[in-house]
C-alpha cells in the first residue's frame, strides 16, 4: 500500500461527521439535564453561586488576583461603564518554598503581602487614606463603600464551593502541597492574612476561569445581553453558562441571591461522555488514554484539548512509521526524495518520546500552503530533529494533522452548539434579530488556523440550528478571564451584599468583628501592632 492510500485510510478513521455532531448533540443535551439533576454524573454542572452576568454598562474600580500555579498575578480594573475598561497588574512567582509551606498562612500571608505591594505602588492615596477597613452599620454592606476593593479571587485548584465567596480546598495540584489548607476555606485563609495588614480588601467573589470568560465577554460584548457562553479551547477545555435556577434540580447548599432566577454553571465538559456512549474511539485515542494518569476520565479533553492533539498525531505517526508496507520519513536512496538526500531521525527527536510533540506543531502543518511545503520541512527538522524530510512525508503528515485538528473543531462545536440550544437564545422571539454571543479563550481557537471556521461549519449542521441559527452565532475573543472576569465577578458580590437581608448583614459585621477583634489582640500581643480605627 502506497503512503499516500495508508494516509487516507488514516484520515479516515478521524472523520466526524454531520450525522456524529448530531448525535453527539443530543447526548451532550441529555447529560446536561442529568448534571443537573444530580451529582456524580458526566458533566459535573456545578454551581458557581454566581448569579448574573454584565451588560457592559456597570461602572466602578475592582480588584483580582489570580494563584493559578508557579505565579500570583494582582490586578485592578477600572470599569468604564460602555464595554471598555482599563487593566493594570503585576506578577510575581511564588517561592517554591512557600508551595510546600508547613502552615496555610505561610503562602497566604505572601499573597497578601503582593496586595499591600500593588495597592502602594499603583492606588497610593487610597491606600494611605484608607489604610484600615473601618466597621460601621451605617450602609447595608457593613463596610463604607469607598473603604474597601472588592476583589475576584481565581484559585485554580479543586474546591468545594458553597458559596459566591467560599470554597474548600479539596487538594492541591500543580506542584503544591500543604496539607494544613486542605479542607480549610481558602477565601477565609487570604482575607485572615489581608486583615492582619489591615488592607482596604474584601475577598467577595472565589472564581473559575471558565465563569471569568463568560463575564468578561458579557462586559466587552456589543450589546446587553450578555454572552450564552464562555468556553476554553487551550491546554484544557471547559465551558460555563447561564442557567435558570428552575432546572436545578439538586441540593444547592450555600447563600446566593434567587432574586435573578439564574445562576451561572461551570459544565466540567471535559470529561463529556466518559461513557464513550457518542465519542469517536481510534485505537490511537485507545493508546492515548492508556498513557494517561486517569484513564476513561477526561474522554472529551482527550480528543479535543492543546494538552493531548499532539500525542495523539505522535502516536499515529509512529504506528505509520513502523508499517513495513509504507516509506514515512524513510528512504530507499536520496534519489526517491525531492531534497536529493535521505531522511534521518536523531535518536534525541520528540518523536520517539511520549509527549513530545508539541500540539503548537498541528497549526504549523495546517498554516502552511506553500506549494512544496517548505514551511512545514522546515518546523519539522528545526523541532523535532528530521532531516531533509521528503514532500511526500511532509504531505502525509499535514494531512494526518489536519485530520486531529478538524475533529477537535467539530466535537468543539458539539459542546458550543449544545450550550446555545439550551439557552433557548435562537428562539426567543424577544432576541429574534439579536447575535448570540459566545466568548472563547485559549490557544486553539487564537493560534490554530481556521479552527472557528471549522466550529462553524459543524454549527451549521447541527438540528434547531442550520444556516441562519449559525450565522447569529458571534464567537469572539475573551482574553484574561482570571483578570477582568474574576473583577467582574466582585461586582456580581457586591450587589449581592447590598440586596442582602438586615439580619444577615448583622450577623456577618458580628462574626467579622469577632474575627477581627481576635486577630488584633493576637498581633498586639506578638508585635504591637496598632489596633484598626473603627467608626
Amino acid at each position: 500500500m502506497s503512503l499516500l492510500a495508508e494516509t487516507q485510510s488514516i484520515v479516515k478513521q478521524f472523520e466526524f461527521t454531520d450525522d456524529d455532531v448530531n448525535k453527539s448533540v443530543r447526548e451532550f443535551l441529555r447529560q446536561m439535564d442529568e448534571g443537573l439533576e444530580k451529582d456524580g454524573t458526566s458533566l459535573s454542572q456545578i454551581p458557581t453561586y454566581v448569579t448574573g452576568v454584565p451588560t457592559g454598562q456597570e461602572k466602578g474600580l475592582y480588584m483580582a488576583v489570580d494563584l493559578g500555579g508557579t505565579n500570583f498575578r494582582v490586578c485592578s480594573v477600572k470599569l468604564n461603564g460602555d464595554t471598555t475598561f482599563n487593566i493594570t497588574s503585576d506578577k510575581v512567582a511564588v517561592p517554591k518554598e512557600l508551595m510546600v509551606a508547613e502552615k496555610a498562612e505561610d503562602l497566604f500571608a505572601f499573597l497578601a503581602l503582593q496586595i499591600k505591594k500593588f495597592l502602594e505602588k499603583h492606588h497610593g492615596d487610597h491606600f494611605e487614606a484608607h489604610i484600615r477597613r473601618r466597621m460601621t452599620v451605617s450602609s447595608p454592606d457593613g463596610y463604607r463603600d469607598e473603604h474597601a476593593f472588592r476583589m475576584g479571587f481565581t484559585f485554580s485548584f479543586p474546591v468545594q464551593q458553597v458559596g459566591i465567596n467560599k470554597g474548600t480546598l479539596i487538594r492541591w495540584t500543580k506542584g503544591f502541597d500543604i496539607p494544613d489548607a486542605v479542607g480549610k476555606d481558602v477565601c477565609a485563609l487570604l482575607q485572615t492574612e489581608i486583615d492582619k495588614l489591615h488592607l482596604p480588601v474584601k475577598v467577595a467573589a472565589l472564581v473559575n476561569d471558565t465563569v471569568g470568560t463568560l463575564m468578561a465577554h458579557s462586559y466587552g460584548a456589543p450589546g446587553s445581553h450578555g454572552a450564552v457562553l464562555g468556553a476554553i479551547f487551550g491546554t484544557g477545555t471547559n465551558g460555563a453558562y447561564l442557567e435558570k435556577l428552575s432546572n436545578l434540580k439538586k441540593p444547592l447548599v450555600g447563600e446566593y441571591d434567587s432574586s435573578t432566577g439564574n445562576m451561572v454553571i461551570n459544565i466540567e465538559w471535559g470529561s463529556f461522555d466518559n461513557q464513550l456512549n457518542v465519542l469517536p474511539n481510534t485505537p490511537w485515542d485507545v493508546a492515548l488514554d492508556k498513557e494517561t494518569p486517569n484513564p476513561g476520565i477526561q474522554m472529551y479533553e482527550k480528543r479535543v484539548s492543546g494538552m493531548f492533539l499532539g500525542e495523539l498525531l505522535r502516536l499515529v505517526i509512529n504506528d505509520l512509521m513502523k508499517n513495513p508496507k509504507v516509506s514515512l520519513f524513510r528512504d530507499e536512496n536520496s534519489s526517491t526524495n525531492d531534497r536529493r538526500s535521505t531522511t534521518d531521525i536523531a535518536e534525541t527527536s520528540g518523536i520517539w518520546r511520549p509527549w513530545g510533540i508539541d500540539t503548537s506543531i498541528l497549526s504549523h502543518a495546517a498554516g502552511d500552503h506553500t506549494p512544496k511545503l517548505s514551511v512545514l520541512r522546515d518546523t519539522l527538522q528545526e523541532t523535532l530533529q528530521i532531516s531533509a524530510p521528503a514532500y511526500e512525508d511532509a504531505q502525509a503528515f499535514k494531512a494526518i494533522a489536519e485530520a486531529i485538528g478538524r475533529r477537535a473543531a467539530r466535537l468543539a462545536a458539539v459542546a458550543i452548539g449544545a450550550v446555545v440550544l439550551k439557552s433557548g437564545r435562537l428562539s426567543d422571539p424577544c432576541h429574534a434579530n439579536d447575535p448570540v454571543d459566545v466568548g472563547v479563550d485559549g490557544s486553539l481557537v487564537e493560534n490554530y488556523p481556521y479552527f472557528e471556521d471549522m466550529i462553524y461549519e459543524a454549527l451549521r449542521v447541527i438540528d434547531g440550528i442550520g444556516e441562519e441559527g449559525a450565522k447569529r452565532i458571534r464567537i469572539g475573543l475573551a482574553q484574561d478571564g482570571s483578570g477582568v472576569g474574576a473583577a467582574l465577578i466582585a461586582l456580581v458580590a457586591a450587589g449581592m451584599e447590598k440586596n442582602a437581608p438586615p439580619a444577615e448583614i448583622l450577623g456577618e459585621l458580628r462574626t467579622e468583628a469577632k474575627a477581627t477583634v481576635a486577630t488584633t489582640a493576637v498581633s498586639d500581643e506578638s508585635d504591637k501592632v496598632e489596633a484598626p480605627q473603627t467608626a
